[in-house]
């Protein structure tokens, strides 16, 4: 009798091994699915992005310039906008963000006429938890400038950013047609000149940036990617328990 119980205790063994490994199996096949569905949904994003911030080259007939463009870049203290409730800075004090993240240019010239430029500007913008309103205009300017000297003149332009319900960031692209700058002869090229381009902020926006501040949310989250990082939930009926931790086992 104790030959045959200890028969029927293997058989019982057998069976249930099978149902254990599958179980293993089914989870792990769950989770190598939420893994990858969350990495396509984060590549997804992260290709979205990169188009809607390909600026390229701004559109300019096909005829050689003269000589170099001016330098176009971005200024540092001017180059994020961050609003703050009553001068706080912690992220429940952030209303409206932006950002100047890219900016690129082409120019045209010959002989000793006037260089011409197309400018694209590219921007991220973002709500944040004292932001009223789905909408935001934001005043940002273009200057020209004798290399590191004068402002040879400065315009200002607005751009408005719409964020869909839910949304608390959107990318834009604005370009700029039209940017003139005169030469006094044919020997004076577009290295001599440089284009510069900023937010209009307050002087406590401009500090702010001076010192490297900043607020800036994760570029990517998703329920997918909650849901594979989450815990395992609890196992479908007829599954074995987990074992009980070492540390947790009966004495």
């Amino acid at each position: 009798m104790r030959r045959l119980m200890f028969a029927l205790l293997g058989v019982g063994l057998l069976v249930a091994a099978p149902t254990a490994k599958s179980y293993a199996q089914s989870r792990s096949q769950q989770e190598d699915d939420d893994r990858r569905k969350a990495e396509d949904e984060a590549d997804k994003k992260k290709k979205q992005k990169e188009k809607e911030w390909s600026l390229g080259q701004a559109p300019l007939p096909k005829i050689n310039a003269a000589g170099p463009c001016p330098f176009v870049r971005v200024l540092y203290d001017a180059g994020r906008y961050v609003e703050l409730k009553a001068n706080k800075e912690s992220v429940e004090a952030v209303g409206y963000t932006g950002e100047i993240e890219g900016v690129r240019a082409s120019c045209e010239y010959k002989g000793s006429e006037p260089i011409k430029m197309k400018i694209g500007v590219g921007f991220a913008f973002g709500r944040g938890a004292q932001a009223a309103g789905q909408s935001k205009t934001y005043r940002y300017w273009v200057a020209v400038t004798l290399r590191n000297r004068t402002v040879l003149a400065k315009e200002y332009f607005d751009v408005r950013a719409d964020f869909k319900p839910g949304d608390d960031r959107m990318l834009k692209v604005e370009n700029i047609d039209g940017v003139v700058i005169p030469r006094a002869t044919a020997t004076v090229n577009g290295a001599n000149f440089e284009v510069l381009v900023g937010f209009d902020v307050t002087p406590e926006m401009a500090a702010f940036n001076r010192d490297g501040k900043r607020f800036r949310m994760n570029a990517f989250s998703s329920a997918a990617t909650a849901k594979a990082a989450a815990p395992p939930t609890t196992p479908p009926a007829g599954a074995p328990a987990a074992a009980p931790a070492a540390d947790a086992a009966p004495k």
